[in-house]
């Protein structure tokens, strides 16, 4: 089927059969304490920073929340799941009241198990570290910051075109501040009728996401005018990592054939992203290069086998050297000492350049992508893009890159 016709199917939305709807205004009984298998407010927050989990099945939701207060002015930011960007600043004057859709994926460890005596397994292989995030679980949290002032949540099954993510810590919903990655950010870059499920791991390598079940996750999940986005490349070329790395000149692009194969093989079209470099400035003020061969081996490979290609390793360098050293330092987790991780700031730089290149490169998602023209020769200064900070949660730091 043609990508842009298989795109116009999915759109369609599923039944309203299913839909739950919850009063969040101020002493509504539904910001009851959450309990396992039903709802509420999870525990740690304030009227000004509160999550509000539901337990639902597996799967992909529609999620409409009215924000606004009859007295005074409110401005809301909502994050879904492990941090994901959903709602950016919503602002509202007194009296005033909006309402706003967007797309959440949840999903838990299980998978259709093998048939009997057959190889694999029926669960993907999550730590201590993935049980205590909003991710593999069997609920949906929605997570409200700012001065937000929620009057309802009405959640409904849906059926929509997703982008899968795979990849690394620079792709993963990173659960806590400071660190956060490009693909928690680019669903706000993006309307609400296509979904981003981000899969990424924090440590992962084209062969431990094999061998943790993840991409047989994703493979469950996937359906025809999905996409996958690819982006591995900071931990293979580990060659003290001897059980997961991959030479970027044969096994690295090979591995990287593969998961392309498996996404074709189920109408899934397939999306090669280069990995973002670290910010390391030689004496001229320009990005070193850290990742040797691997950025061009996805670059050839993207062309040999015809798939978009996202490059992210030239874009990440443009941006750094636009900014300097000292204010590409502002970008980077804990106030410039990591070299490989972003915040906040970073993180929106990096899906701003995605989501352009995805406007640039691949026409039947080009229409659903709606900020604003980026320049990574231009990116803006720190203080243009306000993300408001998440509470503490599970985790500090991230598992590896």
């Amino acid at each position: 089927m043609p990508v842009n016709a298989a795109f116009a199917v999915m759109l369609a939305a599923a039944s309203p059969a299913g839909a739950l709807h919850f009063d969040l205004s101020a002493n509504a009984p539904d910001r009851q304490p959450y309990r396992a298998g039903g709802h509420g407010v999870e525990p740690g927050g304030s009227a000004a920073d509160f999550a509000f989990s539901v337990a639902v099945p597996e799967g992909l939701y529609r999620v409409t929340v009215r924000l606004g207060d009859r007295r005074v002015a409110a401005e809301a930011t909502v994050k879904a799941e492990a941090r994901r960007l959903m709602l950016r600043g919503v602002a509202t004057r007194a009296g005033q009241f909006v309402t706003r859709s967007f797309l959440v994926d949840v999903r838990t460890p299980a998978l259709p198990p093998p048939p009997q005596s057959a190889p694999g397994g029926a669960t993907v292989r999550i730590d201590a570290r993935d049980r205590a995030e909003y991710t593999w679980d069997d609920k949906l949290t929605l997570e409200f910051l700012g001065d937000p002032r929620v009057t309802s949540v009405d959640i409904v099954p849906a059926t929509a075109p997703t982008l899968y993510l795979v990849g690394d810590s620079t792709v993963t919903d990173q659960a806590a501040e400071p660190y956060a990655s490009w693909g928690q950010m680019l669903p706000a870059m993006l309307d609400d009728t296509v979904a981003v499920a981000n899969h990424a791991r924090s440590g992962a390598t084209l062969k431990s996401f094999l061998t943790d079940l993840r991409f047989d996750k994703v493979l469950s999940r996937i359906k025809p005018g999905d996409w996958l986005f690819i982006q591995f490349g900071h931990n293979d070329q580990k060659a003290e990592w001897p059980q997961t790395y991959v030479a970027a000149d044969t096994t690295y692009p090979a591995y990287l054939a593969a998961y392309i194969a498996e996404a074709r093989r189920r109408g899934a079209f397939p999306v090669l992203v280069t990995s973002p470099e670290r910010r390391t400035f030689d004496a001229r003020g320009r990005i070193k290069e850290t990742l040797g061969g691997y950025p061009q081996a996805v670059r050839a490979l993207a062309q040999a086998q015809a798939v978009p290609l996202i490059d992210l390793n030239a874009d990440s360098r443009a941006i750094y050297e636009a900014l300097g050293p000292a204010v590409a330092a502002r970008a980077f987790a804990n106030d410039g000492a990591d070299l490989t991780h972003h915040d906040d700031y970073g993180a929106w730089l990096l899906a701003s350049a995605v989501a352009e290149r995805i406007r640039a490169t691949i026409p039947a998602l080009a229409p659903h992508v709606v900020m604003p023209r980026f320049s990574p020769a231009r990116p803006p200064a720190p203080s243009e893009v306000a993300i408001v900070a998440s509470a503490p949660r599970a985790a500090d730091r991230p598992a590896g890159s």
